[in-house]
């Protein structure tokens, strides 16, 4: 009992922090949904299209990063701290490049749009906003190498003050940009597009400094700066990173293509779905901190060999999210209209999206569930079945039953939002009992 409560005062202690700079987020995108919504319903909509086809291009960055952990953990717990820096310096170089990828494919999808058959009235909107989310790709990377070694060495609060800091700026930036405050031009979404930007290039400069001038980590920018890049070690981050970045990259799929399904519904839909999703990730952001908090320390244990407490620590956040995922859900019942009053004063949208708070509060367990374990299995860094559990929870079971559920039955955007729950508690399954299989190997 006593290394249960542990292990709760740890995950609080090294999760905390995180859920703080992932709240920063959440409002920066709150205020963002708030201040375009005000400003323009189909500025709204087209801010709605854009996030969503990028969440696949982001969260393949993010999960690239997140293959970092686990082996910044591992060489966190055995003292090997030059070493952490040299993985660093290739971490760089391997995300760099992977990221330029992804630009790349974005960058074909931009010169595709009409034929993701969008409202048309929204194409003068969207364009401008791609390409001010595209340059800000590469900076989100590099800054979550970063992040991902603060996180490995249990200094979470490092990246969560730059994060805060940086979503004032952002904050500040739409409040002069889309509406022209104090003399500055009227830009609308194109605005916020700027302010974002900028606000991604501050917060990866900040922390990259951080690491390689601030005193109490030369330890680690010594190697990071003496090191030389091998093929064994990128290979190594490849094989870790990629898996992981898959894996996200099919689940924000799925929503991707249940926001464009949610365009064929029509504008309003769109709004409504938007609205609903930026809602959710209040809970989202919640089971991630405590999520990446458990992949930290269960590297740290498998840095040890330790399979008993790897277990140990994977069930003790899930215990932790179980609390916290009835939490939201009441939040969602009792205040989901309050907050979906925030993002829009248009009627219409305000009763669309509060049809959709019971699909949302139906999935947050699956949700909950599946961010736990898929990070245990992260930080144990036998990551090659989130791959295929992911294709087949998200792709093979997920984007069918949406457009099933969404465009071929009478309930249209609700069974869009009900489709999640399917693949989510498919998802939250399988990695239960793969995370399982993993701390009964005999070697990791």
């Amino acid at each position: 009992m006593a290394r249960r409560r542990d292990d709760y005062v740890a995950i609080g202690r090294l999760g905390f922090p995180i859920l703080v700079g992932q709240l920063g987020m959440i409002v920066t995108g709150f205020f963002d949904t708030k201040m375009i919504g005000k400003y323009a319903t189909e500025a709204l909509a087209s801010a709605s299209f854009v996030n969503n086809v990028f969440n696949v291009a982001i969260f393949a960055c993010l999960g690239f990063t997140y293959g970092l952990t686990p082996l910044v953990g591992s060489l966190y717990s055995r003292g090997e701290y030059g070493r952490i820096g040299v993985l660093l310096k290739n971490g760089v170089l391997a995300n760099v490049l992977f990221s330029l990828i992804i630009s790349a494919v974005m960058l074909l999808v931009y010169f595709n749009l009409e034929y993701l058959d969008q409202p048309a009235e929204l194409h003068c909107l969207i364009r401008p906003y791609f390409l001010l989310y595209l340059g800000g790709l590469i900076p989100v990377a590099l800054f979550n190498v970063f992040a991902q070694w603060a996180y490995g060495i249990n200094r979470s609060s490092l990246p969560m003050w730059i994060i805060l800091g940086s979503n004032v700026v952002n904050i500040i930036g739409n409040y002069l940009l889309i509406e022209g405050n104090f003399g500055f031009p009227e830009l609308g979404l194109t605005g916020a597009g700027i302010a974002t930007l900028v606000s991604r290039l501050m917060a990866f400069v900040l922390l990259g400094c951080v690491f390689l001038y601030g005193g109490r980590y030369e330890k680690y920018s010594n190697g990071f700066r003496s090191g030389k890049i091998g093929g064994k070690l990128l290979k190594m981050i490849t094989s870790t990173s990629l898996p992981v970045s898959l894996q996200m990259t099919l689940e924000s799929g799925s929503f991707t293509a249940a926001a464009i399904m949610a365009g064929w519904l029509g504008t309003l839909e769109l709004a409504s779905f938007q609205i609903i999703v930026m809602t959710g990730t209040l809970g989202f952001c919640v089971y991630y901190s405590i999520g990446s908090a458990v992949s930290v320390l269960v590297s740290n244990e498998m840095g040890i060999g330790n399979r008993e407490a790897m277990r140990r620590v994977a069930f003790s956040g899930y215990h932790v999210l179980l609390v916290t995922a009835t939490i939201s859900s009441l939040i969602f019942v009792l205040g989901g209209r309050f907050i979906i009053g925030q993002f829009t004063d248009d009627e219409m949208v305000i009763s669309m999206s509060s049809g959709l708070l019971v699909p949302l509060v139906l999935y947050q367990m699956g949700d909950a569930t599946q961010i736990n374990f898929a990070n245990a299995l992260r930080g144990t860094a036998v990551v090659k079945p989130m791959m295929w559990i992911a294709f087949i929870s998200y792709i093979v079971i997920g984007i069918p039953a949406t457009y099933v559920m969404g465009l071929k039955t009478s309930l249209g955007i609700d069974g869009i939002v009900y489709s999640f729950s399917v693949s989510l508690f498919t998802a939250a399954f399988l990695f239960v009992i793969y995370f399982i299989r993993a701390t009964k190997l005999k070697e990791l």
